[in-house]
């Protein structure tokens, strides 16, 4: 992986993925094998590893939520530990001398499906109690197209109160064509050609989103806990896009971490699949009915 030269590379044949010890946790690539990497690459910074400079990198990462600087930014510039069982890859960062919390990314391949589960964990080292989330963040490859599920439809006549709340930013437009604000299905599409950036949060009962990128299929699943508290005005899924990526995030509850060695964890689940999603609900129904099969 360019001049990232401590690499892990795990695979069962039909995909695989790039975890690096150099800096992070972070996963590198994630694709079919001999096929495409789904996460964004940004090679021009590989070499320039340590400082206090964040820097995005690529791939996925973990965060902690509510976004703030510099408390979110603390870099991950600097080596981590690993561990291998066989089974499952273990990404320790050294603790964050900002904010005092130490990352943790535990990743188990599937020994023959086109799965990951990946785990995140946040250990709060400071002498005080904390309060966050658990952020992962995958920054996709340019050119795609995210598919977030609407919550099931229910006529006026038969439900009166909302479905789920529907996050903006500042400098979200909801009239920009990378939108598509369908019936069944909130759709971004990725434009290298973009000059703004664009971002919305929700609450996702369903609990998973996917991003297309020409014929392969990127579906992240991960868990809902219902009645709980969320960031951002209760959004447990963000995505965010510019002109070089765009980021599928899930977020875990506001978690009380105590004071010297409190946890929090967060699971997403990683599914690779070929399909042509097309460009219409139901078309995009059709193609994810059977990847979203459990």
């Amino acid at each position: 992986m360019g001049k990232l030269k401590k690499c892990i590379r795990l695979s069962n044949g039909r995909i695989d993925l790039v975890a690096t010890t150099d800096v992070g946790p972070r996963v590198l690539r994630l694709g079919f094998a001999g096929g495409r990497n789904l996460f964004a690459e940004y090679p021009g910074q590989w070499d320039a590893r340590g400082g206090d400079a964040w820097r995005i990198f690529g791939g996925h990462r973990l965060w902690h939520a509510p976004e703030a600087k510099p408390r979110s930014y603390a870099p991950d510039n600097g080596p981590v530990e690993h561990e291998w069982d066989g089974r499952t890859l273990v990404l320790r960062q050294r603790m964050e001398h900002l904010t005092g919390i130490e990352k943790h990314v535990e990743i188990a391949l599937d020994p023959r499906a086109p799965r990951v589960r990946v785990l995140h964990r946040l250990i709060n080292r400071n002498l005080w109690d904390i309060e966050a989330a658990v952020w992962g963040l995958s920054v996709m490859a340019p050119g795609g197209r995210l598919v977030i599920p609407q919550e099931p439809f229910r006529s006026h006549a038969e439900w009166l109160l909302p479905a789920r709340p529907v996050v903006l930013w500042h400098y979200t437009d909801m009239s920009d064509p990378r939108w598509t604000w369908g019936e069944r299905f909130i759709q971004l599409r990725q434009d290298p050609a973009a000059t703004t950036p664009q971002k919305i949060g929700v609450f996702n009962a369903q609990g998973w989103a996917a991003y297309a990128l020409g014929g392969d299929v990127f579906l992240k699943r991960f868990p809902v806990a219902a009645g709980a508290r969320y960031p951002d005005m209760g959004c447990n899924f963000e995505t965010f896009t510019c002109a070089s990526m765009l980021e599928c995030e899930s977020v875990g509850p506001l978690t009380r971490l105590a004071a010297n060695g409190g946890t929090a964890e967060h699971v997403e689940e990683w599914i690779l699949a070929k399909a042509d999603l097309g460009a219409t609900d139901r078309r995009i129904a059709s193609a994810l009915r059977p990847v979203l099969k459990p």
